[in-house]
């Protein structure tokens, strides 16, 4: 007795209480750093980076990598990933483009019919990774090349080009912008609505992922779906479910890119689905699924858009951008493990 109770009291003052190792234990630590730094470099390297207007830009194009970031950064958790998710953006952009400048459908009623179409193929994807087995690498690598073939096809028969131009002059094409392509005025800068619906999906995608029974299952599927499985966790319908929202989130960027610009070629997105996947990584998911998290991914994306407009700013060659995307890479893999680990020990 009188040699445990001291072995007790060293272990508890050995154990970590404190509130640093139960910050290393939150995925999204590492993003959070290396966002602030990268903030901090391009500030001093580039004068008009912390400008109204600089950080408007920025931000913007953040956003609309951020939503699908968010998006596939839930699907990774849930142990499985989506190559379609960049041609889904211009698929569905392209479909209101036609449906409305080719074949004279009302813009409201095309973009619902997008968003349909969208979560129907998400839904497809889903169900025949569920139904075959097959890795959902395969599976979506198939919808993209079958969704770019159907881009470049489709449009070059109806107009005999690759992009659809003139869109603003549809009926009501203004009464769908605003919520869409808007503009905010904040404080000299202006900021595009993109960034309202940016938050919005962060905020509902965290609370999903750590309130909500269904973000359980998510983790659970990811972490150990035979185990999941066995305590009753609906494995199927939680990846075809991931599944839906990846496309519903590469329909709301498409949308978001349609009504910004009022054109939309037959490669927008394309090549975009391996950036949402590094920002994933980047804000603290593991390739292997079950560890993660939607402000992470959100990190991973507004370091994605510091750089990319940073760059330009700081008047370098825009080719370094993918120099730093494979570092970054390499680099969140490494310190994502390294976090992980040194959480597992401090537990």
């Amino acid at each position: 007795m009188t040699t445990t109770a001291p072995a007790r009291d060293a272990d508890r003052e050995a154990a970590p209480t404190g509130r640093a190792p139960r910050a290393l234990r939150r995925p999204e630590v590492g993003a959070a750093v290396a966002a602030l730094a990268v903030l901090v470099f391009f500030a001093v390297v580039a004068e008009q980076f912390l400008t109204p207007s600089g950080i408007g830009t920025w931000l913007n194009s953040a956003s609309r990598f951020g939503i699908m970031a968010v998006a596939v950064a839930m699907l990774m958790i849930g142990g499985e990933f989506d190559l379609s998710a960049g041609a889904m953006t211009g698929a569905t952009g392209l479909l209101v483009g036609v449906a409305t400048t080719g074949y004279g459908l009302n813009v409201w009623v095309a973009v619902l019919v997008a968003l349909v179409v969208a979560v129907a193929i998400g839904a497809l994807n889903g169900f025949l990774v569920v139904r075959t087995g097959l890795p959902s690498f395969i599976v979506t690598l198939g919808t993209f090349f079958v969704l770019q073939g159907i881009d470049l096809a489709l449009v070059k028969l109806v107009y005999g080009q690759v992009a659809v131009q003139g869109f603003s002059d549809v009926p009501y094409f203004d009464s769908v912008r605003p919520l869409f392509g808007g503009v905010i005025r904040v404080g000299g800068a202006s900021i595009s609505v993109s960034v309202l619906w940016f938050l919005a999906v962060t905020a509902v995608a965290t609370l999903v992922l750590l309130r909500t029974r269904a973000g359980n299952w998510v983790f659970a599927v990811g972490g150990a779906q035979a185990s999941a499985r066995a305590t009753g966790v609906p494995v199927a319908r939680t990846k075809i479910g991931l599944f839906m929202t990846t496309a519903g989130a590469g329909w709301l960027v498409g949308m978001i890119s349609l009504f910004q610009s009022s054109t939309v070629q037959s490669s927008t997105g394309v090549g975009d689905e391996f950036i949402y996947i590094i920002c994933a990584v980047v804000g603290g998911c593991l390739l292997t699924g079950g560890y993660g998290s939607a402000v992470g991914a959100a990190l991973g994306a507004l370091i994605y858009g510091m750089t990319r407009q940073g760059v330009v700013y700081a008047g370098w060659d825009s080719n370094w951008l993918y120099a730093f995307l494979g570092v970054m890479l390499l680099a969140a893999v490494l310190v994502n493990n390294w976090v992980r680990q040194r959480a597992e020990r401090l537990r």
